[in-house]
């Protein structure tokens, strides 16, 4: 695969998830440390960082590094969940820092599924702040 292919792929996969949690570049550039003008040559598809760089992206973003090297335009345009309720409570979940690490639900999970392991973990946090 050519560097210029390459560029394009990962500045797709950037931008998708810049646009899939809302983000600016500038928002993103700042929290990791990296000017604006390096962040959105990666944007524009002029360079491609390095792995230590996609690293971490990958982790501020909370998926892998292959989520922004490989070319995943079809499993982008479908959506990450099969069922549309699922992704709306998956959606709730992610945007709750308390509730974050069910983020790596499986993406055929029910909807029933991830509600009851959020209430779970609702009710043990609320446990564990009232025994402080």
């Amino acid at each position: 695969m050519s560097n210029d292919i390459q560029k394009a792929i990962f500045s797709r996969n950037l931008n998708y998830f810049l646009q899939l949690n809302r983000k600016s570049q500038k928002e993103v550039a700042d929290t990791l440390g990296i000017s604006l003008s390096t962040f959105n040559s990666w944007c524009t598809g002029a360079k491609i960082p390095r792995m230590d760089k996609i690293q971490k992206l990958a982790d501020y973003f909370g998926i892998k590094k292959s989520d922004l090297i490989d070319d995943k335009t079809d499993s982008q345009t479908q959506g990450y969940y099969i069922n549309e309720e699922t992704r709306k409570i998956a959606q709730e979940i992610y945007e709750n820092p308390a509730l974050r690490i069910l983020f790596d639900a499986s993406r055929d999970a029910k909807p029933e599924d991830l509600l009851y392991v959020a209430d779970l973990i609702k009710r043990l946090k609320a446990k564990e702040n009232h025994l402080d």
